[in-house]
């Protein structure tokens, strides 16, 4: 009890005193995280739209595929981009390795299928009515599109938050392409393992608090974007 009483208080002092350290690997994983859900979103959430209302042969296909990715171990995701950004690689020449982009392509790649599939999973729920009501409006498919995305708001919202999480909390991917190098590609979790590694453990649980608190605020406004797209009892 007194061991985890001094990595408690250890915690709290690194979290209270909010250092130079602190401030950089928390801007730069709310810059990464924040980026990458957002274009996991917008490309995943108007895929995902389409896939649950269109009808076409191998659609059946199309979800395993994007059901599979939602479980990609984000290792792999970071290893398939490291390929492609290596020197020799198709984008070598970007020269975007151990950058903050990668790892913001990288954690995209993580975030689209879960915007998707969740997404996907929203639309297929509609009632018999409502798709038949909206394969009747004379509009076009794009804003026969936006209509069902409003129909099932709450869900695209757990998307939104489903991806963010699955974001924020990775460590696999962005160890690959970013290097967990210090003041330019360290962020929370990189961060965490970095102090564990080298025994700082009240260093290490005051980031693990830290991250908690980015997940537990952003899920909060998520969790009442959701609430507030309910109808009325």
């Amino acid at each position: 009890m007194e061991f985890l009483g001094e990595v408690l208080g250890d915690a709290f002092r690194y979290v209270f005193e909010f250092g130079p350290e602190l401030r950089t690997i928390l801007a730069l994983t709310l810059i990464v995280a924040g980026l990458a859900t957002a274009i996991g979103v917008l490309v995943g959430v108007p895929f995902g739209v389409w896939l649950g209302l269109s009808r076409f042969r191998g659609r059946g296909l199309v979800l395993a595929l994007v059901n599979t990715g939602m479980g990609i171990p984000p290792v792999l995701a970071g290893l398939l981009l490291l390929i492609l950004l290596w020197n020799d690689g198709v984008l070598g020449s970007w020269d975007a390795l151990f950058t903050p982009g990668a790892m913001i392509g990288a954690q995209a790649l993580l975030a689209f299928p879960i915007a998707a599939g969740v997404t996907a999973g929203a639309v297929r729920n509609l009632s018999g009515d409502a798709v038949e009501q909206l394969a009747a409006l004379n509009v076009s498919a794009s804003r026969r599109s936006w209509i069902a995305a409003r129909e099932v708001w709450p869900g695209i919202a757990a998307a939104v938050a489903a991806a963010f999480g699955r974001v924020i909390a990775e460590v696999g991917a962005v160890l690959v392409v970013g290097g967990n190098i210090e003041g330019e590609t360290r962020v929370l979790t990189t961060a965490i393992v970095q102090e564990a590694r080298q025994s700082n453990l009240g260093a290490a649980l005051g980031l693990g608090l830290v991250l908690l608190a980015v997940a537990l605020i952003v899920n909060l406004a998520l969790t009442w974007a959701q609430l507030r797209g309910e109808p009325a009892a």
